[in-house]
Parts: C-alpha cells; structure tokens; sequence
C-alpha cells in the first residue's frame, strides 16, 4: 500500500512535465515523422481524408531536387569552415584573456559576449551596413589604401563567406566563457612543472593545455555544429537566401517549403537535416571524444 502511495505521488509531481512533453515535443515530433510519408499540402487541410501514404517519395524527391542539394551544399561549407573557425577565434580569445595579455579583463568579457544575447535583427542592420558597397565601412576602408571592395552580401562568391565570419563574431562569446572557465580550472602547478622541464608556450599549449581541454572543446564542437548545421536566421535576415540561392540553408529551404504549403516534404527535409546533425555529433565525439592513450 505504501508502495503504490509513493508511485502515486511521485506520478503527481511528474504529470504536469509529462503532460506537456508528451503534447508539446513527442506528439510533433511523431506527427512530423508522420508527414513526411504523405503528400500532405496545405489544400488537405481541409480534408484529411485526402491525404494519400507515399512511403519514400518525399525522400526520393528531396535528393534529387537541385535547391535541396544546393542547400546542403551551403550548409556544408557553412559547417566546415564555421565550426572550426568559431572554436579557433574563442579559444585565442579566451587564452589572451586568461593569460593576462588584455587589461581591463571584465570589460572585454562583456564586450564579446554582448553579440550572443543581441538580437539578430539589430547584428544583421549593422553588418548589412558595414558591408554595403556604396557606404559601407568595410569598402571605405579598403578603398583608402587602394583596394576596390566587392558587393560582399550581392556576389555569390563572397556572400555565404560574409555570412560565415559574420556568424563566428557573434557566436564565439559564449564558447569564449566557457573555454576561459576551463583554463582557469588547470592548475598553475602544471605550467610550473612544464616550465622546469624546459617546455615553452607553444609545447605548454600543445602538449598540456589541448588534452586538459579535450572535454570542453568537444562539448563547444557539439553545440556549434548543431547550431550552425540549423543556419537560418542569419540569411533570413540579411540575404534572404540570395544571390541566386549562394546563402540558401537547409533550414531555411525547410521553412520555405512550409510556407508553400508542401508540409510531407518539408517534414522530410526536417528528418534529413536531424540525420545529419546526430551524424556531425558522432562524428565529433569520434574525432574528439576521450581516448585511451596505449603505452
């Protein structure tokens, strides 16, 4: 009697996150998985009872509609040199920080960690400014010491690149924190050691700092490779997917396709893109993930 008295009340206080994960996250995520094995449009929503089964069709479609690949294409690049080049630029700014290179240490703290919690929409009207080819800063400049800028978000040889750098400055503060938090974890007494058997900075850094890390540098690798593999709102916002799809996400290609009303196909995409983001995460954890070291 006890017994079930206890899994009573243990169930009551579960129920209320229960409820709302059972409506609000697994009932979607069926539903979607549902849809993406129909032709559901948004002319059947009226009439259910239309919507025919048409197993892998969607799939089938996806691969081989050239937007999708473009998109992915995009996406890939995106992911490739983005991931490593936020953890890169982080990494350098949390060691100069750390290291006691930059004074007024606080300031700079808040400095780069201000763009992650500013709203894209202002980012975006700023770096839209300061790439415009007529008055934008970037151009001005490289026009003083003779260099013709490009139309840097107009050309679609450098605006997935803009995009690119533009995302690595406002994403790379909050990995920043949390790679400072680790290197203030390592022990002095290691440096010390290290310096006594002659070790410079840069074996310091190598052989010492780069294994104590490896944890972390993983867990940053993660969390932006699935950020950066769901790359939408930055070509939302500034280049609307163009110049002629350059800037085109997988994302935003999914978000495209549900505003045309094609949600079976849309919600294949949606599976497609889930895939390849457990895919990078394994990836990761191979590449990165602890390792037994065999004398």
């Amino acid at each position: 009697m006890n017994r079930w008295r206890r899994a009573v009340t243990g169930w009551s206080f579960a129920a209320p996150f229960t409820v709302l994960f059972l409506v609000f996250a697994l009932l979607p995520v069926v539903a979607s998985l549902l849809m993406s094995v129909t032709d559901l449009r948004a002319t059947d929503l009226r009439n259910p009872f239309a919507v025919n089964f048409v197993g892998l069709d969607n799939y089938t479609r996806l691969f081989g509609d050239a937007l999708f690949r473009k998109a992915a294409v995009n996406t890939l690049i995106f992911v490739v040199f983005g991931v490593p080049l936020t953890i890169v630029v982080a990494l350098a700014a949390a060691n100069a920080l750390n290291s006691g290179l930059i004074r007024l240490r606080a300031l700079f703290r808040v400095g780069f960690y201000l763009p992650v919690v500013t709203s894209i929409v202002a980012i975006a009207v700023v770096w839209r400014f300061l790439l415009d080819p007529e008055a934008g800063l970037v151009d001005n400049l490289l026009s003083l010491v003779g260099v013709d800028g490009p139309n840097w978000l107009g050309d679609t040889s450098t605006s997935l690149g803009s995009i690119t750098v533009m995302a690595t400055w406002r994403n790379f503060g909050s990995l920043m924190i949390i790679f400072l938090a680790a290197l203030q974890a390592i022990p002095l007494e290691l440096y010390e050691a290290a310096t006594l058997d002659g070790a410079g900075r840069w074996q310091q850094f190598r052989r010492l700092t780069l294994p104590l890390m490896r944890p972390v540098l993983l867990f940053g690798a993660v969390i932006t490779g699935i950020g950066y593999l769901q790359l939408f709102e930055e070509p939302l916002v500034m280049t609307q997917g163009g110049p002629l799809s350059s800037t085109l996400s997988v994302s935003y290609h999914i978000y495209n396709q549900f505003g045309f009303g094609n949600y079976g196909y849309a919600a294949a995409a949606s599976y497609v893109l889930f895939v390849a983001i457990v895919a990078l995460s394994v990836l990761q954890f191979r590449l990165l993930g602890a390792r037994d070291d065999k004398a």
